[in-house]
């Protein structure tokens, strides 16, 4: 288990400075998703968001990733200004973007290929990473004969192979069933304390968020920006039934509730001037 101490001897990898984003519906109206939100993440650090739908948590990943741009702010990486895609932050989203006509070993040699690793040593490199997320059996499978949950840990794997900075993660096992989900958290965990990949993980699954992160952030939907932050520092893995995660899960949906309870008002006092 990563530890606060051991966090604030890292250094800070990714700076999310003061980003917003809006968008102009049909209707012409206006809607602020991202209103000046900052975070800064450290090398190594497991970073969760959640946040109801609507929030901005995609959007945000998408700025961060160069997939989108923001409005206003800057996305640093190493102190390095970033306004594109690159190499070092790569996204697995619910579906993982695989080639169905190439085999598992193939699929990750292309992240190889991209990464510039010379030919001769890809299938080696291509078999190590194939090994972490545990599918050797499978390399030479096609991903249609492969399920849900082996197509994530190959995304898994051909991002890992491509040494991205940092890995980032859009809600990639919101479509699976509970048993498949909780192998691959275990899984997930075991890659993170193996490869000590910076990730931040988007999710609206609370439990997911507790059961993952080092830290863990809550987005609002009515600010349009972070309402609170969590250090979790505990072992992993973590019982999401224990006293301790019961007092932080029962904190976040405090915040959310508060939300939830702004929004209801608002929306009936519209109803009641019209």
């Amino acid at each position: 288990m990563i530890t606060s101490e051991y966090q604030q001897s890292k250094t800070t990898l990714l700076q999310v400075m003061e980003v917003s984003k809006g968008f102009r519906y049909a209707n012409g109206q206006d809607h602020v998703v991202l209103n000046r939100v900052s975070i800064d993440i450290k090398d190594g650090e497991f970073v969760t968001i959640v946040g109801p739908s609507g929030c901005g948590k995609s959007t945000l990943l998408n700025i961060i990733a160069g997939l989108d741009s923001p409005d206003y702010g800057n996305i640093l990486v190493k102190g390095e200004h970033k306004t594109s895609t690159d190499p070092g932050r790569l996204v697995i989203f619910q579906e993982g973007a695989l080639f169905p006509w190439l085999s598992v070993l193939e699929n990750v040699e292309f992240g190889l290929k991209l990464g510039g690793v010379p030919k001769s040593e890809q299938r080696q490199a291509a078999m190590r990473f194939i090994d972490i997320v545990q599918l050797s059996r499978f390399a030479d499978s096609y991903i249609y004969q492969l399920s849900g949950g082996m197509k994530q840990r190959v995304a898994i794997a051909r991002a890992l192979a491509m040494n991205p900075v940092i890995l980032l993660m859009d809600e990639p096992f919101a479509a699976l069933d509970v048993q498949t989900r909780e192998m691959l958290h275990n899984q997930l965990l075991q890659i993170y304390e193996r490869t000590k990949k910076t990730i931040l993980f988007v999710t609206h699954n609370i439990n997911e968020a507790l059961a993952l992160g080092t830290r863990l952030i809550v987005l609002s939907p009515r600010l349009g920006s972070i309402k609170r932050e969590f250090s979790i520092n505990l072992p992993s893995p973590r019982d999401i039934d224990s006293p301790e995660i019961t007092l932080i899960k029962r904190q976040i949906l405090k915040e959310l509730e508060e939300d939830f309870q702004f929004d209801r008002r608002e929306n009936t006092a519209r109803k009641t001037e019209q």
